[in-house]
Parts: structure tokens; sequence; C-alpha cells
């Protein structure tokens, strides 16, 4: 297992299990949603999205946390493993409202030099987290469901946790 992409909808706690793995196997950990939103929330371009997701892919080893199911010729090209964090609805809701709190609390900067911060006034906007997962949640859970039986893709490892028991036990039991 040299190259993961850890997957999930938002919320679901891709980020915090990716960065735990990243630390236990000492592999760089590479956050898509760093590469991809710039300063104010501005959106680059596609050919610059890649451009960047592929120089960050470039070394020996990663732990990806992401989606972007317009990356996946990029980032599973060379994947060996795929993590798939599949909560239930109500515990991915949860944990996004959670956390949308908490950072529009804090207001902490979510990508270091780019001003990016939840806010409660986004949280109840149309561009709210809550509304993105809940619009998401099922239409990733049958992609995702589809691209784990893609014959294409059948070289590749595909870990499916549906519990935070399940992610502690994989990570327990993974690596040194």
């Amino acid at each position: 297992m040299k190259k993961i992409n850890v997957i999930g909808t938002s919320g679901s706690g891709k980020s915090t299990f990716a960065k735990k793995l990243s630390k236990k196997l000492g592999y760089p950990y590479i956050e898509m949603d760093a590469i991809f939103w710039g300063k104010d929330w501005f959106w680059p371009s596609d050919d610059e999205f890649f451009k960047n997701l592929e120089q960050r892919l470039s070394v020996d080893q990663w732990v990806l946390d992401g989606n972007y199911t317009r990356t996946v010729s990029i980032k599973w090209k060379e994947v060996d493993t795929i993590i798939w964090i599949d909560y239930s609805l109500h515990r991915t809701l949860y944990q996004a409202l959670k956390r949308a709190i908490v950072r529009s609390c804090t207001r902490e900067e979510l990508w270091p030099g780019t001003g990016n911060r939840e806010s409660f006034r986004k949280l109840l906007s149309k561009d709210s987290i809550l509304l993105w997962t809940i619009k998401t949640y099922h239409k990733n859970k049958k992609k995702y469901s589809k691209l784990a039986e893609n014959p294409e893709y059948r070289e590749i490892n595909i870990v499916r946790l549906r519990s935070p028991k399940e992610c502690q036990k994989y990570l327990s039991e993974t690596g040194t």
C-alpha cells in the first residue's frame, strides 16, 4: 500500500481518517481541497487544478484525501488502494454540522493563505455544506458503488468502511 485515495461524502470524516492514516504510515498527506481552493474561494481552471494535482502526486507514496470525480484519470492512474468512508446519512450530517459550527466559531482559515473560512452566514446559505452533503450523499453512494464494481479498477484494493469502529480497526491493523 503506497498510493491511497480516501473518498467519501463531505462530512464523512475522510480528512480525519486520511490524516491519521498518513501519520501512521509516514506518507505525505495531500488534501485535494487545499489544492483546489484559491484565495477568497477562487475556483482554478481544470488545467491548473489538474497540473497542481499531478505535481503533488509525483512522489512515491501518499495518502490523498478527496473526491473530485473529474480527476479520477489522474489520481487513480497509480493508486493501489481506495478507502471509502461510507457512514450513514445521519452520522455524516451530524459530523458536517458539528465541523461547520466549530469552524464558524473559531474562524479558522481552512487552507493557509486563502482567507477561506466557514461562517454561520455561509452555513445558512445556498452554499451550505449541509445542503451539499444532503444533495450529494445518495448520488455519491451510487457513484462509489459503481466505481467499486467497475472492472477497469479491479487491480485497485477498494476498502469500504461503514462506521467509526471499522475505521479505528482498520487504522489499528494497518502499517507498522
